[in-house]
């Protein structure tokens, strides 16, 4: 069985494969402080509660963008799996020619989640990773990553929010009533839920001027929330990444 890590800003979402299939997933919060034992032990107990032994992986693929915990879980993967993990960067085989100025400083998800919609849905394509940041990555007919757009995500915009504005508190991301808010949670959920379902319309619709007719691939924690409040999001693929993972896996091993 095959271990799958995205460790993001936000949150790590782990997944474990049985060939093709997606037996267990789990999503935990990002916390820079912890140690390699820490994430173990974490790791060790959300195996045992969905019944899989820690023996029976027999392979680690991870992505990181968060620098201080890749060392954090290499050795993880070593020290409780007792396995060499292949880590998307520099070297790794990933299937996806990099179009753009740096391709350096193309984060491993952007990599991963094209190689996924390429594979999974074809091209051209265009997906949307709805996390700390709402990222867009185009991918061409051919499977090349094109480039994209960073715009910020729905949290972080909230916290900000709330963080400067001295009236204003945390709310619940869900679909507002109506776009005229009549009290100041509906008038917070309008301005972010939906105003950032413009933003995603906005930008598809300039991505598909220059890239063409394109499918739209959705992924993330909120992505749930923007796709049923506009018609640009074709699917919604809330393990778009960790099937990127295997991909990259199946390519290198």
């Amino acid at each position: 069985m095959l271990l799958t890590l995205d460790i993001s800003n936000t949150s790590i979402k782990a997944g474990v494969f049985r060939g093709d299939e997606l037996l267990a997933n789990w999503r935990i919060a990002t916390e820079r402080h912890k140690l390699t034992d820490d994430y173990g032990m974490l790791l060790l107990n959300l195996l045992q509660a969905s019944g899989i032994p820690a023996s029976e992986i027999t392979g680690v693929s991870l992505s990181c963008v968060v620098p201080p915990l890749r060392s954090v879980f290499e050795d993880l993967s070593r020290k409780y799996l007792h396995r060499t993990p292949v880590i998307v960067g520099p070297g790794i085989k990933t299937g996806v020619k990099l179009a753009v100025d740096n391709p350096r400083e193309v984060g491993a998800d952007r990599v991963v989640n094209s190689l996924a919609t390429y594979r999974l849905y074809g091209g051209p394509a265009i997906a949307i990773a709805f996390g700390t940041a709402t990222v867009f990555d185009c991918i061409s007919a051919q499977g090349e990553y094109l480039g994209g757009a960073i715009a910020p995500g729905m949290v972080t915009s909230l916290e900000s929010l709330t963080r400067s504005a001295a009236q204003l508190f945390q709310i619940e991301l869900v679909r507002p009533p109506k776009a005229i808010g009549k009290s100041t949670v509906t008038t917070m959920q309008s301005g972010i839920v939906l105003g950032f379902a413009g933003l995603v319309e906005g930008l598809v619709k300039r991505l598909k001027a220059e890239l063409g007719p394109a499918q739209v691939i959705a992924t993330g924690g909120l992505a749930e929330v923007i796709a049923p409040v506009t018609d640009v999001i074709d699917v919604v693929d809330l393990q778009l990444t960790l099937k990127g993972l295997k991909l990259i896996y199946d390519l290198n091993v």
